[in-house]
C-alpha cells in the first residue's frame, strides 16, 4: 500500500510562524510534523510515500529528501495553487498507482495511530470470503475520532462500521483515511475539488465505512495548540 500525505495548505492561521516555514515543517517535540507521519508509516510497512505541495514546498523537499534517511521512498506532486484535497488526489493519482491508498493531512499529530489497520481496510470479498460486486464494495475507509473543541458538532454518524451523513450522534473526521483510486476518477487533474461533497455523495451511497479512534489527535490549526503541545511534560507527583 502506498501513502499519501496532504501538504498543499498554507497554514493562514497559524501566521506568522508559517510566513517562512511551510505548516507540515512545524515541530512538535523537537519533530516536525509531517516526519512524524513518515516515521510512523515506514513501522507499519507503508514505505511507497506522495506528498503534494504548494507554499515553500521546496523546504518539504529539503527537509525529507526522497525519504531514503527514514527507511521511505518518497516522491512529490508540486501544485502551483493548492487543489483542495480531492483535487490533490487525483492530481496525483498517477503516482498513486491502481490499488486502494491511504491519505492523510500532514498538519495532524497522531503520534500513536497504528497505521498498519490501514492495510487490510478495504475488503473486496465480505465475511464468508465471498467476492462482493464492485458496486458494492466500501470506495473509502475514514478513521473518526471524539469531536474537539474545534468541531463540536462532528462530521459523519457512524452505524456499525457504516458512514452516515446523518444520525443523533455524529463523530470528528480524523483526517486519516483509505481510498480507491476510482474515487477520484472523473476529476481532471489540476483541478480544484473539495473531498466533502464528494464523500458526502457515497457515504449516501453506503459505500463508506469506517471506525473511531481513541487514541491522542490533535488538529493543529493555531499558535497556542502548538505550544501548548510543545509545553514541558508534568512531573509525575511524588507517592504520599
Amino acid at each position: 500500500m502506498k501513502a499519501m500525505i496532504f501538504a498543499a495548505g498554507r497554514g493562514e492561521r497559524m501566521r506568522p510562524l508559517t510566513d517562512s516555514v511551510p505548516k507540515p515543517l512545524l515541530k512538535v517535540r523537537g519533530r516536525p510534523l509531517i516526519v512524524w507521519h513518515v516515521l510512523n508509516l515506514v513501522r507499519a510497512g507503508i514505505a511507497d510515500i506522495v506528498i503534494n505541495h504548494s507554499w515553500l514546498g521546496h523546504m518539504i523537499e529539503q527537509e525529507l529528501g526522497d525519504g531514503s534517511r527514514y527507511g521511505a521512498r518518497i516522491v512529490y506532486s508540486h501544485e502551483p495553487q493548492p487543489l483542495e484535497t480531492a483535487g490533490g488526489i487525483a492530481n496525483a493519482l498517477h503516482l498513486l498507482g491502481d490499488a486502494p491508498f491511504l491519505a492523510l493531512s500532514a498538519d495532524i499529530y497522531a503520534p500513536y495511530f497504528d497505521f498498519s489497520d490501514a492495510l487490510d481496510a478495504l475488503k473486496d470479498t465480505d465475511a464468508l470470503g465471498q467476492t462482493i460486486p464492485l458496486d458494492q464494495r466500501d470506495i473509502a475507509w475514514l478513521w473518526l475520532t471524539p469531536n474537539p473543541w474545534h468541531n463540536p458538532e462532528g462530521d459523519f454518524a457512524l452505524d456499525m462500521y457504516t458512514l452516515k451523513n446523518e444520525g443523533a450522534a455524529k463523530w470528528n473526521f480524523a483526517n486519516i483515511g483509505v481510498y480507491r483510486p476510482e474515487m477520484f476518477e472523473g476529476i481532471t487533474p489540476g483541478e480544484f475539488v473539495k473531498l466533502g461533497p464528494l464523500m458526502r455523495k457515497y457515504i449516501d451511497l453506503g459505500r463508506v465505512g469506517g471506525e473511531i479512534y481513541q487514541g491522542q489527535w490533535v488538529n493543529v490549526g493555531t499558535a497556542a495548540q502548538l505550544e501548548e503541545l510543545n509545553a514541558p511534560l508534568r512531573a509525575a507527583k511524588p507517592a504520599a
